[in-house]
């Protein structure tokens, strides 16, 4: 798969995924060929460790954002690995063990790759070099008008509807008889009237 700057790029922290369509993990570095062509790259498995299991770029493809690698999960989980985030070009015996595991045939006159694939530099007098560099995502949040907010306020009536208790005097009339002590008082039998304030 021959991909451009632009596309190796985008390659860190893509989804992998087996020929069954199986997520195996992302994508962690890549390395390119003397050339700069991609060749390799390292899958961050989720496998508790600090290694990333290393899957050929030959015949992979890209499909809705995601690599997709003409591997199972296993045979890409059990490939040799390299340390999470090495700079290290892979040498000659890595290589080797690559071709093999993934039983490719190994390009007789190749040299050993170099180190992640980024930007280019000019070779210095005491040998090839090339500049690391990786992505990292800024997350943040910015403030802007978005409109006006008017505090409006108005009455609103309601119907309440709700029982009171009315109290009221009433007057009874309740007779006792005389004690025998009190025979001897007597009264006169006739009309009388006596006044009594009632409240309501």
């Amino acid at each position: 798969m021959r991909l451009n700057e632009q596309q190796i790029r985008s390659l860190y922290g893509q989804d992998v995924q087996d020929r069954s369509g199986a997520k195996i993990g992302s994508v962690g570095q890549v390395w390119a060929d003397p050339a700069g062509e991609a060749t390799w790259v390292s899958v961050k498995t989720g496998v508790m460790g600090h290694h990333e299991s290393m899957a050929p770029l030959q015949s992979a493809r890209m499909q809705q954002g995601k690599l997709s690698l003409p591997y199972d999960k296993a045979t890409v989980r059990g490939a040799p690995s390299v340390e999470t985030g090495t700079d290290e070009p892979l040498d000659a015996q890595q290589l080797t063990q690559l071709y093999a595991h993934y039983q490719l045939q190994q390009p007789g006159a190749q040299a050993p790759q170099q180190g992640p694939a980024q930007q280019r530099t000019t070779r210095r007098p005491e040998g090839p070099e090339i500049t690391r560099s990786e992505e990292r995502l800024l997350v943040g949040t910015e403030s802007e008008p978005a409109g006006a907010a008017r505090l409006r306020k108005h009455v609103v009536t309601e119907d309440v509807h709700t029982t009171v208790p009315v109290e009221h005097d009433e007057v009874r009339v309740e007779r006792e008889p005389i004690a025998p002590g009190d025979r001897r008082a007597r009264a006169e039998i006739g009309d009388e009237q006596q006044e009594m304030l009632l409240r309501a």
